[in-house]
């Protein structure tokens, strides 16, 4: 992966111009989630990454405003799973792990539309979709949208990389698609800079699946900023309580990662179940918005 640390305040998490600090952030997230158990030290992290302590604990503060010790916790501590099923939220989680004072997290403030179950069956024909690449504090991610709104949001460990353009085009193969990173550029800062997220706003985005997936995705949406959930009781909620299994494929499904948090399913018992784009970005993300709790306040 070659991603260009940014120059950035440390009070802030990374802002998505540019590429991010995910290279060596994923690096060490990895490790303290294999050792976690035996608490890893920080000059043992600085090693594994060629960083100085203090310059590691500078890169987290820039990235996610956390040091590693305080990341480690917010990610793999069983205590933060066990307060999600309670249906404690990650803003309260992040109280229990001694993080700071409450704040809003991950509020896009989204307005949502889902094309019809025609257009879904026709598999993308007739739909024009423009794409870019661009960086992002999770690494580089590919944007897709329509004229409707953003319809597509996928990560990488490389920019252009075939293997992820043709997940996402596999979705909707006779869609027309053209390169045009102008076009999805202003999404990247309205999605991933905490300070874009504006209700006077809104971030507009279209759903493309079948009817039971796009419901999936709807509840997803639904939950209050930080609010993590699991396949169970997704289910229910759709009034199927058989149907976790489904649920579980529709939400690795989802096309509009981070936007659509399905980072924050998790498994029966609170587990951090797989991520399509990888556990260890999972994590990344929950602990990225703990980051913000702690700043907010």
């Amino acid at each position: 992966m070659n991603i260009a640390a940014l120059d950035l305040d440390s009070t802030m998490p990374a802002a998505p111009t540019g590429s991010s600090d995910f290279s060596i952030i994923e690096k060490v997230i990895g490790h303290i989630s294999e050792r976690h158990r035996d608490q890893p030290s920080l000059s043992e992290l600085a090693g594994l990454t060629g960083q100085s302590p203090d310059g590691l604990i500078r890169l987290f503060r820039r990235w996610a405003g956390l040091t590693p010790k305080a990341f480690l916790q917010a990610v793999t501590l069983d205590h933060a799973r066990r307060l999600l099923v309670d249906g404690a939220d990650l803003l309260d989680a992040s109280l229990e792990l001694g993080l700071s004072s409450p704040g809003r997290l991950h509020d896009l403030f989204v307005t949502h539309e889902a094309m019809s179950p025609g257009e879904w069956k026709a598999k993308g024909a007739g739909l024009k979709i423009t794409y870019g690449w661009h960086g992002s504090p999770f690494g580089p991610a590919l944007l897709m949208a329509t004229d409707r709104g953003l319809c597509g949001l996928a990560f990488a460990d490389e920019i252009d990389d075939p293997a992820t353009f043709d997940d996402m085009t596999r979705r909707w193969p006779d869609a027309d698609y053209h390169h045009d990173p102008a076009v999805t550029e202003p999404y990247v800062r309205r999605i991933f800079d905490p300070a874009e997220w504006q209700a006077d706003r809104p971030l507009r985005i279209v759903l493309i699946g079948s009817d039971f997936r796009v419901r999936v995705w709807e509840q997803l949406l639904r939950l209050k900023p930080g609010r993590g959930t699991t396949y169970g009781a997704i289910a229910q909620s759709l009034g199927d309580k058989k149907a976790a299994r489904a649920v579980g494929a529709a939400v690795g499904a989802n096309p509009i990662s981070f936007v659509v948090p399905c980072h924050r399913a998790l498994g029966a018992g609170g587990k951090l179940t797989g991520y399509h784009w990888g556990l260890t970005r999972k994590r990344a993300i929950l602990g990225w918005e703990a980051g913000l709790s702690s700043r907010d306040g």
